[in-house]
């Protein structure tokens, strides 16, 4: 169990110290962070993650620019990342962007399953795990800045950090916003 947090720690460590130091040491002449190297580029993995009775998304708020791919991976447990766009899943309300693509992975089971979403269009996103809404397991991205149906106020499931923080910090870790 206190493995599986170093893990996660290291991991939230990792994406937002590759997306403060993002550009630093690229080989690339443009700094544009395309590079294949793993090490060149900012990580925008959320993990999916239960640990005892705590169901939860490791960074629960994300920043990420408009265009970039944000991946959800299984690290322990079912789990869905469902965006709350009323009548998706068992969303009752909306809180993405107008104009923006809506998602439901499905429920993913095995360790290590993925699912991607490109976040095109500007604004707050909320989402949630549909088998375990009812137990907070909610999430926040801010796709380039804050803005949309979400700001101000918290999903109707549970709370998320608010969206500047997300701003400013890049990354909002599940146990740093719990504690």
């Amino acid at each position: 169990m206190e493995r599986r947090r170093v893990l996660k720690a290291a991991a939230v460590a990792s994406t937002v110290g590759l997306t403060g130091l993002a550009g630093c040491s690229s080989s690339n002449p443009d700094g544009n962070n395309d590079s294949d190297s793993p090490s060149n580029r900012p990580t925008n993995t959320i993990l999916m993650v239960t640990e005892g009775s705590d169901y939860y998304f490791d960074p629960i708020g994300l920043f990420v620019e408009s265009g970039k791919t944000v991946t959800f991976e299984i690290d322990s447990g079912s789990h869905s990342a469902t965006a709350y766009t009323k009548g998706t899943g068992q969303a009752s309300v909306t809180r993405i962007p107008e104009g923006a693509k809506t998602w439901d992975s499905g429920i993913l089971s095995e360790q290590g399953a993925t699912f991607e979403h490109t976040f095109k269009t500007t604004g707050t996103y909320d989402y949630y795990c549909t088998p375990h809404k009812s137990l907070d397991m909610v999430g926040r991205i801010v796709v380039g800045e804050p803005g949309g149906p979400a700001e101000g106020s918290m999903p109707p499931d549970g709370d998320v950090p608010e969206s500047q923080t997300i701003v400013d910090q890049g990354a909002v870790s599940y146990s740093g916003f719990s504690e």
